[in-house]
């Protein structure tokens, strides 16, 4: 007698040949588009040669194989995105009207690169022109919360940028930095310090009124992040948090309070710091039973482990494992130290397409780049933390520069759109990295990297089908199905 569990096991395996044989039956043609960008030759988003599928039952070993699974499908893509600071806005004021079009066609539009996702500052950050707060000092009450700093610069490009995008499917969430400097121990935004107990519930009716004089200016916050790097002393706006005091604020304060007023539907993210803590973090808060009913996913940052390629992930792997019902976010990273004559450096590039293809076969499902836009100094800010941007613009010279960066982003961002679902995606060789996924639409996103120093012909093997491609070195393309 067949038991319950062999039998899921045979239902399951018929069930992933019919999603096979329906994956080719409703193609019209087993030819399909390659898009490729190969620095070295000068060729971004071009037309590559086309994928043509033919039978492909078994690889030998010396084959070359990237193998997708479509009946095995993961976690849905929330967005990809950018944030939009301070230094973004105010750099993006000081271009041309002609210029500004461009940029946010560029990032927004159709026929630029399909950002859906947005991350901006609560007060002021390191990519602040200067330190600000919405309240006067010792003002418990809030009677004194004015936004007036964001309407200047910041808003009006949220709005510009959800306008373009769509606003139904444009998604923004918002970070701070720090509380304003009477809430804190050290008495200063700057420099650490950590949240007085006796304003937990003060800070967490700052979040309140944030979202609601945002609404009230047309921008409806998608989540929140409880604090930006909340284990990070650093000379700008900072603010510590221990695992228990993060989940204590939520659960006692800011999640009540949120649901209070009405915004139980906000996604609130908690850690929102490197990758190296992750695990160790999200399982110490969330063993608190009240922040874990409050908490919607568990953002993270790479400053401490982009590097370190094997050892670069681990921790992400065992936090998706460990809390399945928690959305993972890659909520921040850039490359540090800018130098304007190194952002067409592809290493730049590869190194967002590296994190983003492990990011996603992890479980992450959505992916935050940090500012948009930045000057020809990697600024502005007010602390000299300078660094790279996708877009860069050169108030020099008055022209607009797209990095590397920007084009590696968006061999995901164009072509895998919000609720995309994950498929299972391995290759057999390390040159390789590959990620993919079905778009809502039907069609099959497939991005592949060659990070090594030689071309690479390989096999792009769907079920029991396979397309023979070639790999430039140092390219990247995104095959279309």
């Amino acid at each position: 007698m067949m038991t319950k569990n062999v039998l899921l096991f045979v239902l399951s395996a018929i069930s992933a040949v019919a999603v096979a044989q329906d994956f080719w039956q409703n193609r019209e043609s087993k030819t399909r588009q390659v898009i490729l960008t190969d620095l070295s030759s000068n060729k971004m988003f071009a037309e590559g040669a086309n994928a043509e599928f033919t039978d492909f039952v078994q690889p030998k070993e010396t084959d070359v194989c990237v193998f997708v699974v479509p009946a095995l499908g993961y976690q849905k893509l929330i967005g990809i995105g950018g944030a939009i600071t301070d230094a973004s806005a105010e750099t993006f004021a000081l271009m041309s009207k002609e210029q500004q079009v461009q940029f946010i066609e560029a990032y927004y539009g159709t026929t630029g690169i399909g950002y859906s996702l947005a991350r901006t500052n609560m007060n002021s950050c390191d990519f602040s022109s200067d330190t600000y707060v919405y309240v006067q000092d010792f003002d418990t009450e809030l009677k004194t919360f004015d936004i007036r700093h964001d309407e200047k610069y910041k808003i009006p490009l949220i709005k510009l940028a959800q306008e373009k995008a769509g606003k139904d499917s444009f998604k923004v969430y918002f970070s701070p930095w720090s509380p304003p400097a009477w809430m804190k121990t050290n008495n200063d935004m700057l420099h650490g310090g950590s949240l007085k107990k006796e304003y937990y519930g003060v800070w967490a009716d700052y979040y309140i009124r944030f979202i609601q004089e945002y609404e009230k200016r047309g921008i409806n916050f998608w989540g929140l992040s409880i604090q930006n790097e909340p284990m990070a002393v650093q000379r700008w706006e900072s603010c510590i948090y221990t695992a228990d005091e993060e989940a204590e604020f939520l659960g006692g304060y800011l999640g009540e309070k949120l649901a209070a007023s009405g915004y139980a539907d906000k996604k609130v993210i908690i850690w929102d710091h490197n990758r190296d803590l992750m695990f160790q973090r999200a399982s110490q808060t969330l063993a608190n039973p009240k922040a874990r009913q409050y908490a919607s996913g568990i953002g993270f940052h790479w400053y401490e482990t982009w590097h370190n390629k094997s050892q670069l992930f681990g921790n992400e792997a065992e936090t998706a494992k460990a809390f399945p019902d928690k959305f993972l976010i890659f909520t921040e990273g850039c490359k540090e130290n800018f130098r304007l004559d190194q952002i067409y450096d592809r290493s730049l590039g590869e190194l967002y397409a590296r994190n983003m293809i492990h990011d996603f076969n992890i479980g992450t499902a959505a992916w935050t780049d940090w500012n948009i836009l930045l000057d020809e100094t990697g600024g502005p800010n007010h602390v000299s933390n300078f660094c790279f941007a996708p877009v860069i613009f050169d108030r020099n010279r008055k022209a607009l520069l797209f990095s590397s960066e920007y084009y590696y982003i968006g061999h995901f961002s164009k072509y895998i759109r919000p609720n995309a679902q994950r498929l299972a995606t391995s290759t057999n060789k390390d040159n390789l990295l590959a990620t993919a996924f079905r778009n809502v639409d039907g069609t099959l996103a497939v991005v592949l990297m060659n990070e090594s120093d030689r071309d690479s012909e390989f096999n792009l093997c769907i079920d029991r089908k396979a397309a023979k491609l070639f790999a430039p070195a140092h390219s990247i393309q995104t095959v279309i199905l």
